[in-house]
């Protein structure tokens, strides 16, 4: 799985998340299984701002993790804040693959990287649905050549 070093312009959306006391191991990590929380988190902010998707959340729709992947690249100790970065890889009829990665917000250490396929659900008749179309859908896609 890629591993990019920080640079802001590679992720359409940012979220900032402090590292909570309640988040370590006995070791004074963020315990692996936090990992996943923080990249939820970041997805659903993200999610938020595409206006096409958070007026559907409204109107009983959602995302269904279907598959995620997580490579641990760096421990994260107590106190830190960290940035997550989100955006679209894939987008088919019924499903996007997102890519993630989390850095220390003081020295931009990558921490983590995550791949995440939702499918778009109508929770109502409780199967998959297609995607609305998103205005500008361009600008939370990925680059190609990131992942070449």
């Amino acid at each position: 799985m890629l591993k990019p070093d920080y640079q802001k312009d590679i992720f359409p959306h940012w979220t900032k998340i402090p590292v909570r006391f309640r988040d370590l191991d006995p070791l004074n990590h963020v315990n692996n299984a936090i990992f996943n929380t923080y990249f939820e988190e970041a997805r659903i902010a993200f999610i938020q701002d595409v206006n096409k998707l958070a007026g559907q959340l409204k109107n009983g729709y959602s995302f269904v993790l279907a598959k995620i992947e997580i490579a641990f690249v760096h421990p994260v100790e107590y106190p830190a804040n960290l940035l997550i970065g989100s955006g679209i890889k894939k987008m088919g009829n019924t499903s996007i693959t997102s890519y993630q990665a989390i850095y220390t917000a003081d020295d931009k250490k990558l921490a983590a990287v995550a791949e995440a396929h939702g499918v778009w659900f109508d929770l109502k008749k409780k199967r998959p649905t297609k995607l609305p179309d998103i205005p500008n859908q361009e600008k939370y896609i990925l680059a190609d050549q990131l992942f070449e």
